[in-house]
């Protein structure tokens, strides 16, 4: 009689060597969000000062008016001059036409020039709206639009020439208008913006230094106007401005009107003491103290600039403020403690 065998009753199924091949699943891509770290400037710093109002048409009239009255009395004036030198002797009325001859074309250039700086300040205020209003309305279109004005300003500039041609490079593809405007702030405006808060920097030293060994409060104020001044136009034709004599004027209203928004003109001691770090400034000395605050005022100067000449508004980049620069001034004030 044989010995009962175990025999196994299903005929197919899986052995141990055998794998179970799962069929591939599909899974529904959840919602993705980036969180980029994004700059909490202080609330004064979040301010952004209006566009400079236009004048009205009161204003417009009266300096029509006076400016065509003072012309005929500068014609009359150079018509009597001029056959007064006839009457005096020819060779002198024809040295004294060409001497006017001179003069008109010297004040038709210059005014070609201011006429072109306006123009120009106010192209850089139109790309700047329109920049803002791209990115807040995500249009591709304009974005563009914005973008190719752009290159264009800055198509005679050879530092520029590997920014224009990444833009170029890059705007084929883009198709977002909110990506598009930030590719170009990334390409073209990082830099600029990396030189003119080297400029700042540099100014801000410079006036503390000299309102820390100058002898006389009238030098200080002097030489922080005159530095204010230099800093301003530096910055403008940076950023493509070019401003001359009116479109000067124009670009000290807009940086004041900033100022006063932003309340850049308020600094206290206390405030210094706290940022150069417990009184350090007034321990050292006195005109070390105010040299820092000089220097705090000329970096608002140089921030306000920023903000009003820059041609796209601050979207991917940091906006530039005031304690940015702290490190320079602390560093200045620990080099005169030794």
């Amino acid at each position: 009689m044989k010995k009962p065998i175990a025999r196994p009753t299903a005929t197919t199924g899986p052995t141990e060597d055998s794998q179970i091949v799962r069929a591939p699943r599909a899974f529904a891509a959840a919602a993705v969000e980036l969180n980029d770290p994004q700059f909490d400037p202080t609330p004064d710093e979040t301010l952004i000062a209006p566009p400079p109002r236009r004048m009205g048409w009161l204003g417009r009239l009266a300096w029509t008016t006076g400016g065509v009255l003072v012309s005929a009395g500068l014609g009359l004036a150079a018509d009597r001059l001029i056959r007064d030198l006839f009457a005096a002797n020819p060779w002198l009325g024809w040295l004294g036409l060409g001497v006017l001859g001179a003069f008109l074309v010297a004040v038709l250039v210059l005014a070609a020039r201011e006429i072109f700086a306006l123009r120009r300040l106010r192209m850089l205020d139109a790309l700047r709206r329109d920049a803002a209003l791209a990115t807040s309305e995500n249009d591709q279109h304009r974005a563009t639009q914005v973008v190719e004005r752009l290159t264009a300003v800055y198509g005679d500039r050879p530092d520029q020439a590997r920014a224009r041609q990444t833009v170029a490079d890059h705007l084929p593809h883009l198709f977002d208008g909110n990506e598009i405007v930030a590719m170009a702030e990334r390409s073209l405006m990082a830099p600029l913006d990396a030189r003119a808060k080297a400029l700042t920097a540099a100014s801000a030293r410079r006036v503390a230094l000299v309102t820390a060994v100058s002898p006389r409060a009238l030098v200080d104020i002097t030489f922080v106007i005159y530095e204010s001044i230099r800093l301003a136009g530096a910055i403008a034709a940076l950023y493509g401005a070019r401003p001359g004599f009116f479109g000067f004027w124009r670009l000290t209203g807009a940086i004041l009107a900033h100022l006063a928004v932003t309340g850049g003109l308020v600094l206290t001691d206390g405030l210094v003491e706290q940022l150069v770090g417990q009184g350090l400034a007034a321990k050292i000395s006195a005109r070390l103290g105010e040299g820092v605050v000089n220097g705090l005022m000329t970096v608002r100067v140089g921030i306000a600039a920023m903000r009003v000449v820059r041609p796209l508004p601050f979207h991917t980049q940091p906006q530039p403020v005031v304690r940015d620069f702290i490190p320079e001034l602390t560093r200045l004030v620990s080099d005169k403690a030794k």
